[in-house]
């Protein structure tokens, strides 16, 4: 049996070995896959894998040797499900690894609008604090979280342990979550409408999908919904955002801060208007990167190739 990855990379640039992945046959990993050679790199191959890699329907089309794509991700949205479905191929993700390192990137995002650890540590290196004629250097507003209100659109697993960690710094929990509205055992969740939590948040943080309704969910018109000292946190999908909305809502102080740690383009594009917008914190899609994250990426990954050859899949995304 042939295994092809398309773009394995990031899930292991050294550090974690696709060993087990590759007892189940032939492995051919290629860190990266151009868009003009998926189709080659693909032929012959019983088992694909991708993470950001797209497999349109015109080239699922074209690969009848093709028995399971799996996507090494939770988000599934670069395989054309319609498509694998029609052609009898089941796609399986990964839908929990990176939890608790997205649920800590985000609560770290939260920090450091409200902390300012990088740019008080930055006032030091210049020498701001030596020169002060006082112990302490009080130069940004500090917010203590106790108290105030985190809104959490799409209460899944991440939004859970986001949930969890907020509350016990004392924050109040808004959700709003269309699918079910099921409070993580131990915390008290206000449920409301996903207008109502953008007016009411002091702090809104997306964890939800990315699907053709809500692209875009987070706009000019929702934004001028929030208050002016609320903040934006979105670890989840760059789409879920109109970036350009959200630049201007930062310039002219709509809300008061927004960390983002997706693009709707990755990498972001040079001229994206986030990267000037004021009170803006950027992070290269790396909450989900940490070492634990990515081993327990390679062993679910190993367990679905496995689940399907026993004639069990598991994780299946698209109806199969």
């Amino acid at each position: 049996m042939k295994i092809v990855v398309l773009d394995g990379y990031t899930l292991d640039p050294g550090d974690n070995p696709w060993d087990e992945v590759a007892a189940f046959g032939e492995l051919v990993v290629y860190d990266r896959t151009p868009e003009e050679l998926v189709l080659e790199r693909c032929r012959g191959a019983q088992i694909v894998l991708t993470n950001k890699t797209r497999l349109s329907a015109a080239t699922m089309k074209q690969l009848p040797e093709v028995r399971l794509i799996c996507v090494l991700a939770t988000g599934y949205n670069v395989v054309d499900l319609a498509q694998s479905a029609q052609l009898g191929i089941p796609v399986v993700n990964v839908p929990e690894y990176g939890s608790d390192s997205v649920a800590q990137h985000t609560i770290a995002l939260l920090l450091e609008m409200t902390n300012r650890v990088a740019q008080y540590h930055a006032a030091v290196q210049r020498g701001e604090w030596s020169r002060s004629v006082d112990f302490t250097l009080v130069a940004q507003p500090l917010t203590e979280l106790k108290g105030r209100s985190l809104g959490i659109v799409g209460l899944g697993r991440i939004g859970a342990r986001v949930a969890a960690i907020a509350a016990a710094l004392g924050m109040e929990i808004l959700a709003c979550n269309p699918r079910s509205r099921v409070a993580p055992e131990g915390i008290t969740v206000q449920w409301l409408e996903l207008d109502d939590l953008f007016a009411k948040a002091d702090v809104v943080s997306l964890h939800c999908p990315l699907t053709d309704q809500n692209e875009g969910l987070v706009n000019a018109e929702r934004l001028r919904l929030m208050r002016p000292h609320a903040l934006l946190i979105n670890t989840s999908r760059g789409g879920l955002v109109n970036e350009r909305d959200l630049a201007d809502a930062l310039d002219a102080g709509v809300i008061a801060g927004a960390a983002v740690d997706v693009a709707a383009t990755e990498p972001i594009p040079c001229d994206s208007p986030l990267l000037q917008a004021k009170n803006c914190i950027i992070t290269p899609h790396i909450a989900w990167a940490t070492l634990a994250a990515r081993r327990r990426l390679m062993a679910t990954t190993a367990g679905n190739i496995a689940a399907f050859l026993a004639g069990a899949p598991r994780n299946v995304v698209n109806g199969l």
